[in-house]
Formats: C-alpha cells, sequence, structure tokens
C-alpha cells in the first residue's frame, strides 16, 4: 500500500446559502460557474499559505442547505474553477518566459553594441577623461539592460509556477458540503 507522502490540509468556508458560493454576474450553469470573489480569495490565502504540493480538504458550511445534495455541484464548481485559474496560469507563464526571451535578446543585443563601443572608446581614447566616463556609462548601461532578463529567468517564473501548482492541487481536493450546526 503506497503512503501519501504530501501533506492534506483542511480548509473550511461557512456561507448562508449556496448562492454565495458563486460570482452573481456569472450567467453559466452552477458546475461551470465563477467563484464568488470573495470565495475564491479565501480558498486561494489559505490554499497559498502551505506547500506548493499539499492536497487539500474543503468543507463547505451552509447554514441554508438546499433539498437536493449539493456536494457533487459544489466539488464540480471549485474544481472547474480552479483547473480554470490553472490553465490561466499556464498560459500565463508561456506569456511571461516569451517576453522573458524576448527581453534577452534585446538585452543580449544591446549589451554587445555597448561593450563594442567601449572597446573601440578605449582602444581610440584612452587618454580622454570624458571618453573613460563615457566608456564606464556605456559598460554599466549594458549590464543594466540585462536586469529585466535576469530577473525574468532568475526569480520572475516561480511564484507563478507556485500558484499553478496550488490551483492544480485544489482541483483535486476533495469537497465536503455539510449543513451548520447548532454550534456555529
Amino acid at each position: 500500500m503506497k503512503k501519501n507522502l504530501h501533506p492534506v490540509h483542511q480548509i473550511e468556508l461557512r456561507i448562508t446559502e449556496l448562492s454565495e458560493l458563486f460570482n452573481s454576474m456569472d450567467p453559466t450553469p452552477f458546475h461551470h460557474r465563477n467563484l464568488d470573489t470573495d470565495a475564491e480569495e479565501f480558498l486561494e490565502s489559505w490554499a497559498l499559505d502551505f506547500p506548493q504540493n499539499s492536497h487539500f480538504k474543503i468543507i463547505v458550511h451552509i447554514e441554508k442547505m438546499p433539498l437536493e445534495d449539493p456536494s457533487k455541484l459544489v466539488k464540480e464548481a471549485i474544481q472547474n474553477h480552479f483547473a480554470d485559474k490553472a490553465e490561466r496560469s499556464n498560459h500565463n507563464l508561456r506569456q511571461y518566459l516569451l517576453e522573458g526571451r524576448v527581453s534577452l535578446l534585446i538585452g543580449l543585443s544591446f549589451l554587445g553594441a555597448c561593450l563594442l563601443m567601449a572597446d573601440v572608446l578605449d582602444a581610440n581614447f584612452s587618454s580622454n577623461t570624458f571618453l573613460k566616463l563615457l566608456k564606464e556609462s556605456l559598460l554599466i548601461g549594458g549590464w543594466v539592460a540585462m536586469w529585466r532578463p535576469i530577473q525574468t529567468f532568475l526569480y520572475g517564473w516561480w511564484p507563478i509556477v507556485r500558484k499553478r501548482n496550488v490551483y492544480r492541487n485544489l482541483t483535486r481536493a476533495n469537497v465536503h458540503v455539510v449543513p451548520i450546526k447548532a454550534s456555529w
């Protein structure tokens, strides 16, 4: 028997009635609907507090429970919503890395031009103080132009991947709907 190596975290959401879970401006059927912004932010903020390899159990407490059991509906809605967010994050990551590659190409071209001009200045005008200053400015400017590509490929992509992974885990969450007991 394979033991689950990833922790399971429980997130509990309390609502008065089922309609509070969904975006009231969204005309699509419940299982395809967007979650209400507050509900989405609540679930997302809790999930992002846990490690990205976590599994989730979401318990939705409903005060005014509908006559029909809404468990399947709520599970599909939450899972579909976060599957869509995971897909959008994947798209955003592809776009971000594409922009990073373009920035890298531009940065390298600019750096190369700056280094070339600095070498020309150094070889031909090494005694002129103003041209030495210009040479140093070209070197600094060329490397500063690399800031964006370096930031993109070293630091910028992993927060997007982290969110995407958390969204994917929310897509696979065990979702349970329970009536609110008098103790709440």
